[in-house]
């Protein structure tokens, strides 16, 4: 069952840009896992391959403006301390999410943790739908397909931070049918157990898209990703079945990201 849990965070310092990085959002997360699950922690940290969860980058709340489409993922100036954040942890298989039940059960809001040289406090953490918080939420794999639509042909995504899918030895920022829906695919059968068989693409076409390139430097090696909005749409005469498969993966797009780095921030999506 996939989990989409916003975490509300208060800093106790200021957290400077140098830390508001992908590795630091990443070791933060391990951080966590291992106060429950030191086995788990050191599993998650050890593997390579491909892992349960994605992170976003954190984000600053701002009461004042509607919900942003773009997430901020790259920050030039430090937060200050005592600023309203959030972020987001999505888990998608249960055990995952059920052998860190003790950690979302107990939270303790005094106790702090810590992004780089800065001390923070987890407040709260949400998942459960919010009106001002689409990221959060929760749903089985069983009802993503069952609720999915068997009419619906247009499929408008967002891409919230910048996307690049690895082919071969090079990344490849364009958003193809094949890349964006490969990608959510291979994850829907890694976690789900749900087959979806004899499901193509072929009859998926961009109709729509505002996309531009960003580059990141905070990585490692320099990341180019794409961002925006896009909408692709389904043509020609397609069984019922076939369309109903494409809209449980775009819904499904919410928790699994797609693409590259989705451990660390990037790869961010979901249907408009």
């Amino acid at each position: 069952m996939p989990h989409s849990l916003i975490l509300n965070i208060i800093p106790q310092s200021p957290i400077y840009p140098n830390f508001l990085t992908g590795r630091h959002y990443h070791a933060l997360f391990l951080n966590l896992v291992s106060s429950v699950d030191r086995k788990l922690g050191d599993y998650l940290h050890e593997s390579n391959a491909d892992k349960a969860f994605t992170l976003s980058p954190l984000q600053v709340q701002n009461k004042h403006k509607t919900q942003s489409y773009t997430l901020q993922y790259a920050h030039q100036n430090p937060i200050p301390a005592g600023t309203s954040c959030w972020w987001r942890i999505s888990l998608l298989n249960d055990n995952l999410f059920s052998q860190l039940t003790p950690l979302w059960l107990n939270i303790n809001p005094k106790q702090p943790w810590h992004l780089g040289s800065a001390n923070l406090y987890i407040t709260s953490i949400q998942g459960t739908p919010q009106s001002n918080q689409p990221w959060a939420n929760a749903c089985s794999y069983s009802q993503l397909y069952h609720q999915a639509s068997e009419q619906e042909r247009n499929l408008n995504f967002i891409f919230s931070t910048p996307v690049a899918f690895r082919q071969g030895e090079f990344d490849n920022v364009l958003p193809t049918r094949e890349s964006v829906f490969n990608s959510l695919l291979n994850r829907w059968h890694k976690y789900s157990g749900i087959e979806l068989t004899n499901i193509s693409f072929e009859s998926i076409y961009a109709s729509a898209f505002n996309i531009n390139t960003e580059v990141i430097s905070n990585y490692d090696n320099k990341f180019i990703g794409c961002l925006g909005e896009i909408s692709y749409r389904i043509l020609g005469n397609l069984e019922t079945t076939a369309i109903k498969q494409i809209n449980a993966l775009a819904d499904f797009a919410l928790y699994a990201g797609i693409g590259r780095k989705t451990t660390m921030g990037m790869g961010m999506i979901r249907r408009k």
